[in-house]
């Protein structure tokens, strides 16, 4: 860690968590936290004298804002799991089309395909309404904010205008 970059504990350390409690609060493993430090994701935790990370709630929320970042953004590794098994799923039915074989099995193989694409469907689905709903919240925030500002705005000129006696 670079010096002058870590911040000093406070005398009462008791809302604080340590590491490997964060870790489990949070459900993301130490390393990520450590990684998420160097990467500048989350500030440089509080150190006790022997150089043990204290974690604040902040700290916490922070935590569990970038993993759901992470998860509306990307996919974990059991999504991609997922997606690239259905993907071998369509090649090997693919692999076994025959077009002598009669129509039931055709019929089989079909639904079979659409089965697993409508499973890859439903992932990227559930990921677009996520983001539509991380949307709504921005776009929630940025009318009260210009609502703010209008305000402040009208009140800076009224108190600009000459008062006529």
């Amino acid at each position: 860690m670079k010096e002058g970059r870590t911040r000093t504990a406070p005398e009462t350390t008791g809302a604080y968590l340590q590491i490997g409690e964060v870790a489990e609060r949070t459900g993301v493993t130490q390393r990520a936290l450590r990684f998420y430090e160097e990467k500048g994701l989350l500030k440089p935790p509080t150190r006790m004298e022997g150089g043990f990370r204290l974690y604040s709630e902040d700290d916490v929320r922070r935590v569990d804002q970038i993993k759901r970042l992470q998860k509306l953004l990307g996919f974990s590794l059991a999504e991609i799991k997922e997606m690239v098994e259905a993907e071998e799923v369509k090649w090997q039915l693919q692999a076994e089309y025959r077009p002598q074989a009669d129509l039931a099995e055709h019929r089989q193989h079909v639904n079979r395909a659409l089965e697993v694409t409508e499973s890859q469907c439903a992932v990227i689905r559930q990921k677009v309404k996520a983001l539509r709903d991380m949307q709504t919240q921005l776009d929630e925030k940025l009318q009260t904010y210009r609502q703010w500002l209008s305000q402040i705005e009208e009140a800076i000129a009224t108190r600009q205008r000459p008062r006529r006696g």
